[in-house]
């Protein structure tokens, strides 16, 4: 009860000293602590003989040594003769503040600490490279990052630093770029300049990226591997990326490649190729990004698979929905599927039926945003998708209306997008219009692949696009169907086993059998140079 008054006898709820406590329980106000800095300085810089400004930092800069140290003196006398006196008989490993101080905690630097030595003088290539650090004006604090991941560096000999320093200034890089950089990535200082550095230095300058920019976007905090930043932009370039394309991805999204996301890159490219995407896709996707963190936007799109696979959407739709809006789901913070069911007065079928209906409308789901009952949506998409249809005399007969909502899957407006972007490639509406009555699966294709379609038609295969009236279900097929079937009737025409005007129609709508019976083995290496062509196509 007596500790209970002593507390309340301070009226106020705020303190002006913290007092902490030893390892051992004991309690250390600040007054005691700062004159045991000063006792540990003295003690490094008079008895030791270590410079001042070391000294100084490893008596300030040591917390976890000097609460170890105060735990072994009497700290009811008076601290800094008790801790003076006990260093008289007892040596540290100074080694251990030394650590501390540049900005190390002991479960860090105690496998770093040499087996055989206990006094920092013993060490005179540590000291010399560690002052080149300090005075070419790299905090201390950092200082530890920079030996725990590159140890050798502060073994070189007197002046190979210094040279090192020089070599990658000469590259073009200022000083302060050079203190961000050491930090970040210590390992460039080990062995020669590093390759892979100047050859993504090489590519940024190329792309007219300012070396200001890149330097604003390097994290201390973080660890660069250069080699992987190189590989990853020598993987957007090999996957179709022109000069322009790439420039423009590393000028507007420069953040996503200096945000320690490479390796979550990386994922993502894998995340959406196991889920049926193309490298040319994610490529496009790329160009895209939108202007946010992408840690947030990998975590937002693996949120929406976990969300969709929980409310038991079939795989094959879920593959369709990834491959088809990774964009959009990047960008939605979704509400948690029990939230949903309550908020939308809907079960998990219904809700996947909506969703595959249109997949835009979990733009509406996300966190914030107020939910609407399902029943109004439902109503709102019938409406608009049957102004549409009505109003370009797809469908003549309001009889016929019903057969043809099932047929459309969409919201009216990304119907109408669709079907302008037919449009906007050079065909009269009038022309779309016959199209669709055709083949109206045509309009259940996202934008994007329409686009990547009818530009390999025209820029590929150099056909008019007028071509798509007279053979719209061109569309409908997948691109790797087209590209196979046409790589190997090109090969077949160069070996002089299929004849040379074959139509693009027969090409491709032809089955794979009656293709392979017809075509294929008319040559004897038809069906080896068809398997291959099938790996390599589908492979990219």
């Amino acid at each position: 009860m007596m500790s209970l008054f002593n507390i309340a006898e301070n009226p106020r709820f705020y303190s002006t000293k913290r007092i902490v406590q030893t390892e051992n329980g004991q309690s250390i106000s600040p007054v005691s602590r700062t004159e045991a800095q000063a006792a540990l300085l003295e003690y490094l810089h008079s008895t030791r003989n270590i410079q001042f400004t070391d000294a100084e930092n490893m008596s300030k800069n040591s917390p976890h040594f000097l609460e170890k140290l105060l735990a072994k003196v009497d700290i009811d006398a008076d601290i800094g003769q008790s801790i003076t006196r006990y260093l008289c008989f007892h040596p540290i490993n100074e080694f251990e503040p030394f650590f501390e101080s540049l900005g190390l905690k002991p479960h860090d630097y105690n496998p770093l600490l040499p087996r055989d030595l206990m006094f920092l003088c013993d060490d005179d290539l540590l000291l010399e490279n560690y002052h080149v650090l300090c005075n070419y004006g790299i905090a201390r604090s950092k200082i530890g990052k920079i030996y725990k991941e590159a140890a050798e560096v502060f073994g070189y000999d007197y002046g190979v630093l210094v040279l090192k320093l020089k070599a990658y200034e000469e590259l073009g890089l200022g000083q302060s770029f050079m203190m961000k950089l050491v930090v970040c990535s210590p390992y460039l200082l080990i062995g020669e300049v590093n390759a892979d550095f100047v050859k993504v230095l090489e590519i940024l300058r190329k792309e007219g990226v300012d070396m200001s920019r890149i330097e604003e976007h390097l994290s201390e905090k973080s660890s660069y591997d250069w080699s992987k930043l190189l590989a990853l932009l020598n993987l957007f370039r090999h996957a179709g990326y022109n000069e322009k394309q790439l420039g423009g991805l590393i000028s507007h999204h420069l953040a996503i490649f200096f945000e320690d996301s490479v390796d979550r890159i990386y994922l993502l490219i894998g995340f959406l190729l196991k889920f049926g995407s193309k490298m040319n896709q994610i490529c496009s996707m790329f160009l895209q990004f939108p202007q946010m963190e992408f840690e947030e936007f990998f975590s937002n799109l693996r949120h929406c698979f976990l969300f969709l696979n929980e409310i038991q959407m079939e795989a094959h739709e879920i593959r369709n929905i990834l491959r088809s809006h990774p964009l959009m789901l990047g960008s939605c913070r979704l509400k948690k599927p029990n939230t949903l069911r309550l908020a939308l007065h809907a079960a998990d079928k219904r809700m996947c039926e909506v969703i595959q209906e249109n997949p835009q409308v979990l733009k509406k789901w996300v966190m914030g945003s107020k939910v609407e009952r399902l029943q109004n949506l439902i109503l709102k998409s019938r409406m608009q998708k049957t102004k549409f249809l009505l109003d370009l005399g797809i469908v003549d007969d309001s009889n016929e209306i019903g057969k043809a909502l099932k047929v459309f899957r969409g919201s009216g407006a990304k119907i109408q997008e669709r079907f302008d972007c037919i449009v906007e490639a050079g065909l009269s509406r009038k022309d779309v219009c016959e199209m669709i009555k055709a083949s109206p699966q045509i309009l259940n294709q996202t934008k994007d692949v329409l686009e990547m379609k009818i530009d390999f038609l025209v820029n590929k295969v150099g056909y008019p696009v007028s071509y798509l009236v007279t053979f719209p279900s061109y569309l409908n097929y997948t691109m790797e169907r087209v590209e196979l079937r046409l790589a190997m009737y090109n090969w077949l025409k160069d070996q002089g086993k299929s004849e040379p005007m074959l139509s693009l129609s027969t090409v491709i709508s032809l089955s794979d059998k009656k293709f392979i019976n017809e075509y294929v083995n008319s040559h004897p290496r038809g069906p080896e140079i068809w398997q291959n062509l099938k790996k390599e196509i589908y492979a990219e």
